[in-house]
């Protein structure tokens, strides 16, 4: 009982708070991805953001990430170290995976978590004692993996009836066409929150331009001459005697990446939606020309599908045996609806079209894109490139 009258009236403090700020006018109105008009004040001080890194993310680029002052994803926190064995009984180790927020801004390491990570469910206690002039959730990815459901709405709906001025954005995964342009809404939305709407549509034009620039090369394509390419995660979790792992199926960003943007084919023709487990018989019977191996829920570079004694069985892959398997960087528990989505395109049609995009140095071209998009030094952009593991790619 106590509890619940000391979070009523750290609640009842901050409504009064604002609407004191709103009668003054230090308000401006943004329109989020629900179409909902919001009031949120001109000088924000305390922000707090349920999101995988997109928000976070630009952010950062903005300069505004000092704000924050509440996470929504326990992956922002998160540094990878992995091993894995090789059939010599080498132990190889790869290690320093952090989240491009976290390796921009460590600051982020310290800042309380308002979900509770293992039950998804809001700590609404502790949001209020953080007092946020504004929450900024984003739908679809690994807090609110759906955009309608009842959790979701529920979580809507409570922070509205405190009082907190509230921001929705959809991911790609809200859209029927997992467009990951769509970001550019996104990124934009968080622009207006912060008066800053300039700055994001330089970011959002950029990354739009990376996603043009692959499309045309890789246009023109007949279609018997499409590679199959398989977005697939070799996570621990599922992988038995019998079970490979997780597999993108047709309704995901992931596959309107293959095919919308890279011009290549699915393997996984399942129309379920999101990722689902795979069983190695299945596997082999897609037989992929090309292997993407996702990040979002567990980091392995190339070599552990060619080298792990408990992958042998997939040896027989055609992508296996044609050395076609390539990793996306790391970024846990979400892989492809962040500012970074055209790194994973560019992953993608390197390993799909090799001889389309022959021109272009992956490694090289990685450290070009950190630089434009987060207008950082060349030092800095090797040192994201080693934070998202993706120094296996120097010189291709």
């Amino acid at each position: 009982m106590m509890r619940q009258r000391s979070l009523m009236v750290l609640c009842l403090a901050l409504l009064l708070a604002t609407s004191i700020q709103s009668a003054m006018g230090e308000y401006r109105t943004v329109v989020d991805s629900r179409g909902v008009e919001v009031d949120v004040p001109v000088n924000l001080e305390r922000v707090v953001s349920v999101s995988d890194g997109l928000v976070e993310e630009t952010m950062i680029a903005l300069g505004v990430e000092d704000t924050l002052v509440g996470l929504g994803s326990k992956g922002l926190q998160h540094e990878g170290d992995f091993t894995y064995p090789t059939d010599d009984g080498t132990i190889v180790s790869t290690s320093g995976g952090k989240h491009v927020a976290l390796t921009l801004s460590p600051e982020i390491k310290d800042i309380p978590l308002v979900m509770d990570w293992e039950s998804g469910v809001m700590n609404y206690e502790l949001l209020c004692s953080i007092e946020p002039d504004v929450v900024i959730i984003r739908l679809g990815g690994s807090a609110f993996l759906s955009c309608d459901d009842e959790k979701s709405q529920k979580t809507i709906q409570t922070i509205e009836s405190l009082g907190i001025p509230l921001i929705v954005l959809y991911s790609p995964n809200c859209y029927e066409d997992s467009n990951p342009i769509a970001i550019s809404d996104e990124i934009n939305i968080v622009g207006q929150v912060f008066g800053m709407e300039e700055e994001t549509e330089r970011i959002a034009t950029y990354l739009e331009s990376q996603q043009e620039m692959i499309e045309e090369l890789a246009e023109d394509i007949p279609d018997e001459e499409k590679p199959t390419v398989l977005v697939f995660g070799l996570s621990p979790m599922h992988r038995t005697e019998t079970t490979a792992g997780l597999a993108w199926g047709l309704k995901t960003t992931e596959s309107y990446m293959i095919e919308d943007v890279v011009n290549a084919k699915n393997a996984f023709r399942s129309t379920l939606g999101s990722f689902e487990i795979v069983g190695t018989e299945q596997l082999l019977a897609m037989d992929p020309d090309v292997i993407v191996l996702g990040t979002a829920a567990h980091y392995a570079v190339p070599n552990e599908l060619y080298d792990a004694p408990y992958y042998k069985n997939l040896r027989e892959l055609s992508a296996v045996k044609n050395q076609r398997v390539v990793s996306l960087p790391y970024t846990p528990r979400n892989s492809a609806k962040r500012l970074e989505y055209p790194a994973d395109l560019m992953v993608i049609a390197k390993a799909a079209y090799p001889e389309r995009f022959v021109d272009i140095d992956l490694g090289e071209w990685l450290l070009t894109f950190y630089q434009e998009l987060y207008g950082v030094d060349e030092d800095t952009a090797i040192t994201l490139r080693s934070a998202q593991l993706m120094d296996w790619c120097v010189g291709m």
